[in-house]
């Protein structure tokens, strides 16, 4: 073989050596490095230890932070238990920060997952675009309107894969539900009613000595500072903290269950991109429930229950039938619709069965996940609303295509909470 010929043929074989697909590379299950995806966790409490088990089965964690340094311990066994479960080996080089911003430095970290207080969603969202970095974030996505519509801004001008944790959508049950609805087998739609609980109050909790442990001073962050008190964190204790029922770091049931129940009655309702235009007050002597209405005329009233057997449901009712949805069961009127095939030629929603995998997905193809950035603000808004609208006892006209308050200037400036110096929403 002369040496042209040599040349020749040698380039043709790295050519197609080059094309091979990755798995024949490297075997059955090899997953190229560029492939992988890194993650870092910022609020290592039960839902960020929750979230980091699943995330630890189908990506690489490899950071958290965490400003109470037990809970950071805690997590780092999860994920290295976790990860040795899914692969076989526990990663080893895991590393702990007390301040968030050093793990969003690293260049490594391809996305974040935020499982801190509803008063801190914003700030690290916002923080977390702008370093280039997608974000998982937990429901509800903010702790006010205005935050809310930052942190759309801020996925938009910095090109991030925004999903938030209303993971009741990657359900067979709740889509079905809505697809029932959106196709109108229970005909026009006259009134929904979601279940849950109640909304937040004022702080009201007696100090207490705060743990060596925990950076206070951080927790608080750019909410209000208040005494420390363990109903906040429940570190003794373990399980979900009550932090949630205080206005100034969460928003009641109301917010918590409701990021989760009004956001299926909005996805039922083809409302994502919309909301109620009015909110009357609760008058519990006459029992008649807070009231939103859209404009096309559909009532949807918050209830604390509307069966004995489940607290968080939905109730949507149509002239031809009525659909019960929750996580515990899909009951429909008639009972037939729970088993109807919905057609080719029929209004299919987007179909996740794995959240976590579809945000990863989103990740990788730079398609919109299943609960955008968008549609987490838009769920998110309805219960800050009604939050208000308990809060201030009066009638709300909102402008949803505006955002704004009609002909009522101090509800306006309730769109957003005070910050502590030094913090901004500033995209």
């Amino acid at each position: 073989m002369n040496r042209r010929l040599f040349l020749k043929n040698s380039t043709l074989s790295a050519a197609a050596f080059t094309i091979l697909p990755r798995n024949v590379l490297g075997g059955i299950g090899y997953t190229a490095p560029s492939d992988q995806i890194n993650l870092g966790v910022i609020g290592c409490g039960a839902q960020g230890g929750g979230l980091s088990v699943q995330f630890a089965q189908r990506a690489n964690l490899i950071a958290a932070s965490d400003c109470e340094s037990r809970r950071l311990q805690r997590l780092q066994e999860v994920v290295e238990k976790e990860t040795a479960k899914a692969k076989g080996q526990a990663y080893k080089g895991f590393k702990q920060y007390a301040d968030y911003k050093e793990l969003l430095a690293r260049k490594d970290i391809d996305g974040v997952i935020i499982a801190t207080p509803d008063h801190w969603h914003a700030i690290q969202t916002i923080e977390a675009c702008r370093a280039g970095k997608d974000v998982y974030v937990e429901k509800p996505m903010s702790h006010s309107i205005a935050e809310g519509r930052a942190m759309a801004d801020a996925v938009a001008k910095y090109n991030r894969v925004l999903q938030v944790g209303n993971m009741q959508r990657s359900w067979r049950t709740f889509r079905h539900a809505c697809e029932l609805v959106r196709n109108g087998y229970i005909g026009e739609i006259k009134e929904v009613k979601v279940s849950v609980g109640p909304p937040p109050v004022k702080y009201n909790l007696p100090g207490q000595p705060i743990p060596k442990t925990l950076d206070w001073e951080k927790w608080i962050g750019p909410a209000p500072m208040n005494p420390f008190n363990d109903e906040l964190i429940f570190m003794e204790r373990g399980g979900f903290p009550n932090w949630r029922n205080y206005r100034e770091y969460g928003g009641g049931m109301v917010a918590d269950w409701g990021a989760h129940m009004f956001d299926i009655a909005q996805w039922g309702l083809g409302m994502d991109d919309s909301g109620p235009v009015e909110f009357v007050p609760a008058d519990e002597k006459n029992l008649i429930p807070l009231t939103m209405r859209y404009a096309n005329g559909t009532a949807m009233t918050h209830e604390r229950s509307i069966r004995k057997s489940d607290s968080n449901a939905v109730r949507f009712i149509g002239e031809d039938g009525v659909i019960d949805i929750s996580r515990g069961f899909l009951d429909t009127i008639p009972a037939k619709l729970q088993d109807q095939v919905i057609g080719e030629n029929e209004i299919k929603l987007y179909k996740s069965d794995d959240h976590y995998s579809d945000f990863l997905n989103s990740m990788k193809t730079r398609k919109q996940p299943l609960s955008t950035v968008e549609v987490g603000h838009r769920t998110a808004s309805v219960c800050h609303i009604v939050n208000l609208c308990y809060e201030l006892d009066r009638k709300l006209l909102w402008n949803p295509e505006k955002e704004e308050f009609l002909a009522d200037n101090e509800v306006n400036r309730r769109r957003s909470n005070p910050l502590r110096e030094s913090f901004s929403l500033e995209v």
